[in-house]
């Protein structure tokens, strides 16, 4: 306190100036002196609790998850997307010590199932899909029950593929030229299978008859299995499949490929020609899977999780006979570089769409 007095002497703060003078002058320095060791009162308080806040959230993370796990499939069970996840929750299993089940949530074009996951908003129960939820549907119907910003958070696309356009047996096509030569011979004679209105399949061959000017009849099926086992019973004349689902009834002469989807020819099939091949660059059968929290989950769980799941995706077992030997491509993409990639192919697939004449 001297020295306090002492400075302001020293300034000519208590010559001749009066109490009114020396009180304000006091009164300012001591405001002063009380803004410094509050701010630094507040400034250490501020980084305690975010020292807190940060230990509790990666706590959080790593107590992740303390109950069940469900992973939510809008997809029929047996098809190449349902034993994909059903392979990963197996891993992940042992990994987070807790059960994972699957929950095949099919129909509406993945909406019954997307729309479950988000109305939940339940930090145990994750969406395991395709792009056609986040990156078609959106350009197929004029509101959806669901909004990827407003209710999910990406976590990773794990794999991507191209699909076969398959022919059954006894429609005696063994190629593309023949099955468009049976088509204009023959308007409306030919039909395909689809997994539902606004499919990957649907969205494939309507902008190649689109391109080509044919007539091919569309049938909607509840599922991808469904849809092959229809080509394979002669029940429609073709459809698209991913290697996983044609391979079996492709080896046993049931079914043959006549045209890949990809930009370069399949491993498995070699001998068959890509559409950009045939003359019909436009026509787009990629698909890509990926894996959803709900925006419930902390961003400290989702990378948890990001790093579980590519940790099982890396595994030299698994990647050798869930990926390789199943025809997929490795993806692996974090959350924010998986977000950025959903975003443009949600910008490129309104042209597709649009295209196609598909709308719902």
């Amino acid at each position: 306190m001297r020295s306090f007095f002492r400075t302001l002497v020293g300034q000519g703060v208590l010559a001749g100036h009066g109490v009114k003078t020396w009180f304000m002058a006091w009164f300012m320095a001591l405001t002063k002196t009380m803004t410094r060791t509050w701010t630094l009162a507040l400034s250490m308080a501020l980084t305690m609790a975010l020292t807190m806040a940060l230990s509790t959230t990666q706590s959080l993370a790593q107590d992740w998850p303390n109950k069940a796990v469900k992973l939510v499939v809008p997809y029929p069970a047996g098809g190449g997307v349902d034993l994909l996840a059903r392979a990963l929750a197996y891993r992940l299993q042992d990994k987070w010590q807790q059960s994972v089940t699957i929950d095949n949530r099919l129909g509406a074009n993945t909406l019954i199932g997307t729309e479950a996951v988000a109305h939940a908003n339940d930090p145990y129960t994750l969406l395991f899909t395709t792009d056609a939820t986040f990156t078609i549907n959106p350009h197929l119907y004029a509101k959806l029950p669901y909004d990827l910003e407003r209710d999910f958070t990406a976590i990773t696309q794990l794999v991507s593929f191209s699909q076969l356009l398959v022919v059954g047996q006894r429609t005696g096509i063994n190629s593309m030229a023949e099955l468009m030569d049976l088509a204009k011979a023959k308007p409306e004679a030919l039909s395909y299978s689809s997994y539902g209105p606004g499919s990957q399949p649907q969205l494939a061959t309507e902008l190649f008859k689109q391109k080509s000017g044919l007539s091919i009849l569309h049938v909607p099926y509840k599922g991808i299995p469904q849809a092959i086992a229809a080509v394979v019973a002669d029940e429609v004349s073709m459809s698209w499949s991913g290697v996983v689902s044609a391979k079996p009834f492709i080896a046993n002469k049931r079914i043959k490929p006549v045209a890949f989807g990809g930009k370069t020819r399949s491993s498995f099939f070699p001998e068959v020609p890509t559409m950009t091949e045939l003359g019909y660059p436009e026509v787009d059968a990629n698909v890509w899977v990926g894996l959803f929290a709900p925006k419930v989950l902390s961003s400290a769980v989702v990378q948890r999780i990001n790093k579980d799941v590519l940790a099982v995706l890396n595994d030299a077992t698994f990647k050798a006979n869930e990926i390789d030997a199943k025809g997929y491509d490795y993806s692996g993409l974090g959350p924010d570089e998986f977000n950025k990639h959903i975003k443009a192919e949600l910008v490129s697939r309104k042209t597709a769409v649009k295209l196609s004449g598909v709308s719902l």
